[in-house]
C-alpha cells in the first residue's frame, strides 16, 4: 500500500526517534554509539537475542551505580514507549553490565546492583512475553533470584509478578496464584509503594484465576486489589517499574478478567471508562486497547474490534505486529462481518 506524504513523514519521524532512543541508551551505558540506519526494519522477534545474552553473555566491565541507573532508565523508556526492537537490541549489554557490576560489588552496593539486575531481567521477561518466548522461564527466575538478594520488597514484588505470569502461560495457574498471593502478603507492610506492588500482583493473580475458570477467586482478588490501589493512590510512594497501580489499571484488568471468564459483556462498562483515560505510556495504552479489542471480538462486534485495534496501532505501532495481535487481527478479518479497512490493516501489520 502506497503511503501518503503525511504518512511517510510520520514514518521518518518514528525512525528518527527510535534511532535517538538507541543512541541515548549507548551514551548512558558508556558504549560506542552505533550508526543508525535510516528506515532500519524492526526485528521479527525482538526477544531473539535474549538466549545468547543469558547463556553466552558478552564480556562486560563494572560500571558506576549512576551509569547503571541511567542505562536501566533508558531501557525502561524503550519498553514504555513500545520500542521493542530497540529494547531487544540493547538489553544484552545492560544485563551484562549489571551482572558485572553486581559481581564486583559488596555490601550495600551489591544489594543495589542486585536490584538493577532484577529489573533488567524483569524487562527481559516483559519482552519475552510480547513474543510468547519460552525464554521467560529463565529471565523471570533470574529476576526473582536477584530481587530476593537485593532485599528490596518492591523489586521482589515486581519480579514475582513476572514469574507468576510465566507460570500461568506454562499451564500452572494454581501455583501462579499461590505464588502471587503469598508474595503480596510478604511484601505489603503498609508502605505505599509496597502496597502498590502487592496490588499489582493481586491483579495478575485475579487474571490468572480467571484463566483457570475460578470466577469467585478472580472476583475476590480483583476487589481486594482495587481497594489496595485506592489506599495506595491516596498516599503515593515511589513509582513502580513496568506497571502502574492506578484506577485505570484496575479497569483494564476488569476487562481482561471478564474476557478470560467468558463473560466479556460484564467488561463493557469498564471499557467505556477506559476511553477517557490519558495513559502515561504507549505500552499501557496499547495493552488497554488490546483488552478492549478482545472484548469486542468475543462479543462479535467486528467494527468495534477494528476501532480498538487501530487505537493499539496509534499508541504503539510495534504492538500490533506481535504474534497475539496478528492472530486477533486475522480472526477478525476472517469472521462473518466485512469491515472496511480491516484487510489493509491486516496486510500492513503482517497478520496476513
Amino acid at each position: 500500500m502506497k503511503l501518503t506524504n503525511t504518512q511517510e513523514d510520520a514514518v521518518r519521524r518514528r525512525d528518527l526517534l527510535a534511532g535517538a532512543a538507541g543512541i541515548g541508551f549507548t551514551l548512558a551505558m558508556g558504549l560506542p554509539t552505533p550508526a543508525v540506519a535510516a528506515g532500519r526494519p524492526v526485528p521479527v522477534d525482538p526477544a531473539a537475542g535474549l538466549g545468547a545474552a543469558l547463556f553466552a553473555p558478552s564480556a562486560a566491565q563494572p560500571v558506576t551505580a549512576a551509569r547503571l541507573d541511567k542505562g536501566l532508565a533508558a531501557a525502561k523508556a524503550d519498553f514504555m514507549a513500545a520500542r521493542y526492537g530497540a529494547l531487544g537490541e540493547h538489553l544484552p549489554a545492560l544485563l551484562a553490565a549489571a551482572e558485572a557490576t553486581r559481581d564486583a560489588a559488596s555490601g550495600q552496593a551489591r544489594e543495589q546492583a542486585q536490584a538493577a539486575v532484577a529489573r533488567g531481567y524483569v524487562l527481559a521477561t516483559e519482552l519475552a512475553f510480547k513474543q510468547h518466548s519460552d525464554i521467560a522461564w529463565a529471565t523471570s527466575d533470574r529476576a526473582l533470584t536477584a530481587a530476593r538478594a537485593s532485599g528490596d520488597p518492591v523489586v521482589i514484588g515486581e519480579a514475582a509478578r513476572v514469574l507468576g505470569i510465566t507460570m500461568r502461560r506454562a499451564g500452572r495457574p494454581g501455583a501462579a496464584v499461590e505464588l502471587l498471593r503469598r508474595t503480596a502478603a510478604e511484601v505489603d507492610t503498609g508502605d505505599p509503594a509496597e502496597q502498590a506492588v502487592a496490588a499489582t500482583m493481586l491483579l495478575t493473580a485475579a487474571y490468572t484465576a480467571a484463566n483457570d475458570g475460578q470466577r469467585s477467586d478472580a472476583l475476590d482478588l480483583m476487589g481486594h486489589a482495587s481497594s489496595m490501589i485506592e489506599r495506595a493512590t491516596a498516599a503515593p510512594g515511589r513509582a513502580l517499574f513496568t506497571v502502574d497501580a492506578t484506577v485505570a489499571q484496575v479497569d483494564s484488568y476488569w476487562v481482561s478478567t471478564f474476557n478470560a471468564l467468558g463473560t466479556p459483556d460484564e467488561g463493557v462498562p469498564y471499557a467505556a471508562r477506559l476511553a477517557a483515560v490519558r495513559w502515561t505510556s504507549a505500552e499501557r495504552a496499547a495493552r488497554a486497547a488490546t483488552d478492549v479489542a478482545r472484548m469486542w471480538h468475543r462479543l462479535g462486534d467486528a467494527k468495534q474490534t477494528f476501532v480498538a485495534l487501530r487505537q493499539v496501532e496509534a499508541a504503539a505501532p510495534e504492538e500490533v505486529r506481535r504474534p497475539a495481535l496478528r492472530a486477533l487481527t486475522a480472526s477478525a478479518l476472517y469472521g462473518p462481518a466485512t469491515v472496511p479497512g480491516l484487510r489493509e490493516f491486516a496486510q500492513r501489520t503482517g497478520a496476513i
